[in-house]
């Protein structure tokens, strides 16, 4: 069955770097866009960042210019370089697997999370 489990949360001051990681299995990793979503207490979901099977990215402005998302199709594993960290980048960080290779916004799996904490 689809499997995705992110993993490198954790408790970090503000100006501090995390790299967050999103093991993926049960499907073919290679073909779909993969995404970063996260969400706060009291908010709603944000995606913070996308990738498609071509290795295009986008980013929420909140984050352009120092998160970075990549994969690495080898090892089945989506990544997220969060640098500059602000207190408000504190929130459960998601990965979501889309049915297709483009990213149209079509989130089919989910994994169950990793907390970031910021701290000023």
């Amino acid at each position: 069955q689809v499997q995705l489990v992110e993993s490198g949360g954790g408790s970090v001051q503000a100006g501090g770097s995390l790299r967050l990681s999103c093991a993926a299995s049960g499907f073919t990793f290679s073909t779909v866009c993969m995404n970063w979503f996260r969400q706060a207490p009291g908010n709603g979901r944000e995606r913070v960042a996308s990738i498609d099977r071509y290795g295009n990215t986008g980013y929420g402005d909140p984050v352009k210019g120092r998160f970075t998302v990549s994969r690495d199709s080898n090892k089945n594993t989506l990544y997220l370089q969060m640098n500059t960290l602000r207190p408000e980048d504190t929130a459960m960080y998601y990965c979501a697997a889309e049915l297709t290779g483009s990213c149209y916004g079509q989130y089919a799996h989910w994994g169950q999370g990793t907390q970031v904490t910021v701290s000023s």
